[in-house]
């Protein structure tokens, strides 16, 4: 099995994980009933995900689109034509720290976005090598696949919120549940979730890693800009909501220090990152398009 089919595996299990998870907290809140409005809970926070988080995102960093005449829609024009992919909104936040994401719920309806820090610390050929990893994830709808994972980590959240405040289904006996698996599933459960998420996100860095230097045309610009990115994030926050953090090429300052080893991380530690990019590459099948 390849890397790429294996991480797509890997995603399937662990977003199954999510699910079986929000089924069992369903089912402590009120047994088969309980099963169901979990259900529920799930779709209407995978609804709003999916068809609003992308503007809540762009909100977030006070991003500003820009058109034809700008230096970074061309850039995302030309990568967008090479891969095959419909042309997706472009934006430009203010923020200096360098960084970018990509958001929307389908090739259709992409966007991508820059910080104004990324545009002036990266050359040309490696904020392409950055749009080229965007456009990545656009190209395999990871954007999709973790705002399904955040939203149903929510939900976990809440559900179990709710299972500690209200109580759980009765027994046979019809004696309430007990309130220390009550307790347990309030702290375990939104961890899980969290962890799960992580592993999520991480696998697709991988896939996107790879493609994305593929777009762009040669994986050395993708690793300069990478080692550029994480040097200068751990001198310059990021003002964003730390639920972003998987949507963004590099993990902002803001998770840095709250990450207990790598399980928390929303992405793979710089060094493997790079040995996977570098290893898996042959440099003479590239060529950068100006």
């Amino acid at each position: 099995m390849n890397s790429k089919l294996f991480n797509n595996f890997k995603t399937l299990l662990l977003l199954g994980g999510l699910t079986g998870l929000i089924l069992y907290i369903g089912h402590l809140l009120g047994g088969p009933v309980g099963v169901a409005f979990a259900l529920v809970f799930a779709t209407i926070t995978n609804f709003v995900g999916y068809f609003y988080s992308d503007k809540i995102a762009l909100m977030s960093m006070n991003a500003q689109e820009v058109g034809p005449d700008h230096p970074l829609h061309r850039i995302t024009s030309r990568l967008a034509q090479r891969a095959n992919l419909p042309m997706p909104r472009v934006y430009v936040s203010p923020q200096s720290a360098p960084n970018a994401f990509a958001t929307g719920r389908n090739p259709e309806h992409a966007a991508v976005c820059a910080t104004e820090g990324l545009l002036q610390m990266l050359s040309e050929r490696e904020v392409a090598a950055v749009m080229g990893h965007e456009l990545a994830h656009v190209k395999h709808r990871d954007i999709l696949i973790q705002t399904v994972a955040a939203t149903i980590g929510g939900a976990i959240s809440s559900l179990a919120y709710m299972l500690m405040w209200f109580g759980g289904s009765r027994d046979e006996d019809g004696e309430g549940a007990n309130p220390l698996v009550g307790l347990a599933m309030m702290i375990l459960a939104p961890i899980a979730a969290v962890l799960i998420q992580a592993a999520i996100s991480r696998s697709r860095e991988y896939n996107a890693d790879t493609v994305g230097a593929e777009i762009a045309g040669d994986p050395r610009d993708l690793a300069s800009a990478l080692e550029k990115i994480h040097a200068a994030s751990r001198q310059i926050p990021l003002d964003v909501n730390p639920a972003f953090n998987s949507l963004f090429i590099a993990e902002p300052l803001n998770a840095i220090g709250s990450s207990i080893g790598n399980l928390f991380s929303t992405h793979p530690p710089l060094e493997k990152r790079l040995q996977n990019l570098l290893a898996s590459q042959t440099v003479g099948r590239y060529r950068y398009v100006a």
